[in-house]
């Protein structure tokens, strides 16, 4: 509800009188049911992309550790 912070009791009224005479009272449950359903796969998706981002943040770390150390103090030869 934050999106609708700036609304107060009398816009609200007025907001809902115009959302009835625009879709009916038939349509109207219809639509929230719409609304709701868009929500929960909003909510999902982002549970999703949340769990796939922790899964490559562990894969790339466990990469990382697995990858053999070099001893920093001796130089890489170079051959010719």
């Amino acid at each position: 509800m934050q999106t609708l912070a700036f609304l107060q009791g009398q816009e609200i009224w007025i907001v809902a009188i115009v959302i009835l005479l625009l879709f009916g009272g038939k349509k109207i449950p219809e639509l929230m049911r719409g609304v709701g359903k868009g929500v929960g796969e909003l909510q999902s998706g982002i549970e999703e992309g949340k769990k796939n981002f922790e899964d490559a943040k562990r894969s790339t770390r466990d990469a990382i550790e697995a990858k053999p150390k070099t001893d920093s103090a001796e130089p890489a030869k170079i051959e010719d």
